[in-house]
C-alpha cells in the first residue's frame, strides 16, 4: 500500500484580505472603487440576463458600445458612481440609498453595494 505524502506546511503567514481588495492594495479611493465595480457587477449581470449584445446595450444605456465594452471589462475610471447607478435605472432596476450610523464594533464608516 502506498503512503500519502506529507502535506507540505505553509512557509509564510497568510493575511486574510478586509474585503475590499482595493483597500488592502493600498489604493486612496478604495471605497468609491470598490462601489464602482459591484455597480459595474450588477449592470453586466442584467445584460447577461437579458442577452443583449454591447451595441443593444449602449443604446439603452445612452453610451456608444466602446464604453459598453470598457464597462463589461470593469474599466471603470471613466465612470461616476453615479452615472453607474443612472445606468441601473435605465435597465429598469431601483437603486435605494440608505444612510446610518455606523455600528459601535467598527471603527469606521463604510459604503456598500448589495443587489437584490
Amino acid at each position: 500500500m502506498a503512503r500519502r505524502p506529507a502535506k507540505a506546511q505553509p512557509t509564510e503567514p497568510i493575511d486574510h484580505g478586509s474585503g475590499n481588495v482595493f483597500a488592502d492594495l493600498g489604493y486612496p479611493d478604495a471605497e468609491e472603487r470598490q462601489t464602482k465595480l459591484r455597480l459595474a457587477y450588477a449592470i453586466n449581470g442584467i445584460i447577461d440576463e437579458r442577452g443583449l449584445t454591447q451595441g443593444a446595450a449602449a443604446e439603452r444605456l445612452g453610451i456608444n458600445q466602446p464604453k459598453v465594452s470598457a464597462l463589461r471589462n470593469y474599466k471603470l475610471d471613466g465612470f461616476s458612481v453615479e452615472r453607474l447607478m443612472t445606468f441601473l435605472t435605465a435597465l429598469d432596476r431601483d437603486v435605494e440609498i440608505i444612510i446610518r450610523r455606523k455600528p459601535r464594533s467598527r471603527t469606521a464608516a463604510r459604503i456598500s453595494v448589495v443587489a437584490a
